[in-house]
């Protein structure tokens, strides 16, 4: 895939930890929520390695945080999303898949109550504050929506528990998944969450003093040699096979939460109010014809630039027939072949036929499979 020079700007925004990643050796951005977040700092294969084993450290300052907070905050949090947050309690994070009012997918982040009247919404690529201020208008809710200064480090691989314990004490380990709580740095406090975006367990760290960020940062480099620890960030290959989705890739405005695979939480019975929900029945009622699912392919190289752009990657049958469309891939060292995840049609899902597709000019057959990919 071509390499191109990325022009920084205030619409692109730097992190506080960008001088320290290229001083680190960062190889490759993209644009996430307008900011930079570094993709590869040596090879995608070797970093999947790395974090199956050890440990790295991550800028994901990308996932910008939305605060709500006032008297209506709650139910401006609950108007956005399907899930039943009405026993929700602090210091818990909620997976939420936010919808607009004919049911399609706006964003899927990771929602934290801080207490009664205040959340933050750890938002994936796409603009919900200008969503949450849009229905706050509209419903004339009591409310203050701002883009909480908040910067986020992901520590993440099997030997994040070590290292994390070496630094804030044996309390951190205590942390159940899906839980926060405030832990303290050379007399800093930091609203640590047992969370990432990785199958292999760790933790993110959530900062609002840049200073105190920068030296836990460094801090993590002094003390982690005797768990290898080395910078990374999310890896394709690794997210896939976990069946972790992206927003802006796996799906968009025009999918729904029950296509995406998240039925079990959307609570369409409770007696909540959210946008969407009088669409989501009736697309629960007639049924869905197509879904996310996981594919295998039987190549161990796949041209980027044309699953971007979405050429090529049509998946068909022995008829020639469409069944689907290849949302992501990357190559997979555990299955020696190409992972991917694709919306395919419903006799194809329900029944996982085997496929073909055109890569590197090549008809080659796949399968499909269930996620995660096992």
């Amino acid at each position: 895939m071509k390499n191109f020079f990325l022009s920084k700007s205030r619409r692109v925004r730097s992190t506080p930890f960008t001088s320290r990643i290229e001083k680190q050796g960062v190889k490759n951005y993209t644009v996430y929520n307008h900011m930079l977040l570094p993709t590869t700092f040596s090879t995608v294969e070797k970093e999947y390695l790395h974090l199956k084993k050890d440990v790295q450290i991550w800028d994901v300052s990308v996932q910008r945080e939305i605060e709500i907070s006032g008297k209506d905050a709650h139910q401006l949090v609950q108007l956005m999303t399907c899930r039943d947050l009405s026993k929700s309690k602090v210091g818990n994070c909620y997976y939420v898949p936010l919808i607009d009012s004919n049911g399609g997918m706006i964003n899927d982040p990771l929602i934290y109550k801080l207490d009664g009247n205040i959340w933050r919404v750890c938002i994936a690529d796409s603009d919900v504050l200008l969503y949450a201020k849009g229905i706050a208008a509209g419903k004339n809710l009591n409310v203050k929506i701002f883009e909480a200064n908040i910067d986020t480090l992901a520590v993440q691989g099997p030997k994040s528990f070590k290292l994390m314990e070496d630094i804030f004490g044996n309390s951190i380990t205590k942390l159940k998944f899906f839980k926060f709580d405030f832990f303290k740095f050379k007399n800093n406090k930091f609203l640590i969450s047992r969370s990432g975006y990785s199958k292999q367990g760790g933790y993110e760290i959530h900062i609002n003093d840049t200073k105190a960020g920068l030296e836990l940062y460094d801090h993590f480099f002094d003390i982690g040699k005797k768990y290898n620890v080395k910078p990374g960030a999310p890896n394709q290959a690794e997210r896939i096979e976990g069946g972790l989705l992206s927003y802006g890739n796996d799906m968009l405005i025009n999918d729904n939460p029950f296509e995406c695979g998240f039925e079990k939480i959307v609570n369409l019975n409770s007696n909540i109010e959210f946008l969407g929900k009088n669409s989501l029945k009736n697309i629960w009622n007639k049924g869905i014809n197509r879904k996310l699912m996981g594919v295998k392919i039987n190549s161990n190289t796949i041209d980027l630039n044309s699953l971007s752009a979405n050429l090529n990657y049509l998946l068909i049958n022995d008829k020639k027939e469409l069944i689907g469309d290849l949302r992501s891939a990357a190559y997979s060292p555990t299955f020696k072949k190409i992972v991917g995840i694709a919306m395919i049609k419903k006799d194809y899902f329900e029944e996982k036929k085997d496929f073909y597709t055109n890569t590197n000019n090549k008809w080659v057959e796949g399968e499909i499979c269930n996620l995660p990919i096992i």
